[in-house]
């Protein structure tokens, strides 16, 4: 091999996603639009957007769920375009909603899991993950009477079963207590720290704030990257929360309103933020 061609090998071992020019559309709509990103290995990047700005659906086409119409790139070194198959059994992906089995234990969901995978010894890597993820007490409990919060971790846990190199986590946290949420992102960052590759998608500031970069979307395209405090001063993304008995009821009509970029309930807090600031207050 020249070393030309070992120097690129390492090029792209040194990133688990490489990405180039990616495009989607839904009918006649471009929902992703040329978009071009590269995720260190180890690295936990952070996908910040509106609804609809396309962040759910590149990370769909990441794990290998869709396939793109135009663009090319890897995912852990495969082919998104090829070897999308390999690429699904490679990662770990966490939905929006919570889709495991209420009518199951928690043992007996990541006992499913770990057969969907064909695990080598799959009783005892359930076991060894329920005591890493602090699962235990709860391991014979219907998954259908866990707590929000406890529901994530138990769709987490899921999600690394497997033992994946790049977890794509797709607003993992809404809907949970600030509690809850802390928690998980220590649980994200232990990961990490293990060399897990991490690309999540957020509505919320102080979780972007946990990633060591974050990429804002906007129509399908990145508007701009960097960290947390880079995207407040270049974008001038402004962010507020509201308590009260009728903020939930508001949500529609924020999202609907001028100005406004995201509007999400984070247990019982409004979280809402957009760039235009005179707007929003």
């Amino acid at each position: 091999m020249s070393g030309t061609a070992e120097r690129q090998v390492e090029k792209q071992a040194e990133y688990v996603i490489d990405v180039r020019d990616i495009r989607k559309n839904f009918g006649g709509l471009r929902v992703v639009d040329g978009l071009s990103l590269q995720v260190a290995r180890g690295e936990i990047c952070g996908f910040l957007g509106a609804n609809g700005s396309g962040k759910t659906t590149t990370i769909r086409i990441l794990c290998g769920l869709l396939a793109p119409d135009g663009g090319s790139g890897t995912c852990l070194g495969l082919d998104i375009l090829r070897e999308s198959q390999s690429i699904r059994r490679q990662v770990g992906y966490m939905t929006q909603r919570f889709s495991l089995y209420e009518d199951l234990t928690v043992r007996e969901n990541l006992e499913l899991v770990a057969g969907l995978y064909e695990m080598d010894q799959p009783r005892e890597a359930v076991g060894a993950i329920i005591g890493r993820m602090d699962l235990r007490a709860r391991a014979d409990q219907l998954a259908g009477h866990l707590s929000g919060g406890w529901k994530q971790r138990l769709a987490l846990t899921a999600c690394v079963l497997h033992r994946p190199a790049l977890l794509l986590l797709d607003e993992p946290t809404a809907g949970v207590d600030a509690r809850a949420r802390r928690e998980f992102w220590d649980l994200i960052h232990d990961m990490a720290g293990g060399g897990l590759t991490v690309l999540v998608s957020t509505h919320y500031m102080d979780e972007a704030e946990r990633c060591a970069r974050v990429v804002y979307l906007a129509g399908g395209r990145i508007v701009v990257q960097g960290s947390a405090e880079d995207l407040i001063r270049d974008v001038g993304l402004t962010t507020y929360d509201a308590t009260g008995p009728t903020v939930e009821a508001a949500v529609p009509l924020l999202r609907a309103a001028p100005g406004v970029e995201a509007a999400t309930m984070f247990g019982r807090v409004l979280h809402v933020a957009g760039m235009d600031r005179a707007a929003l207050e």
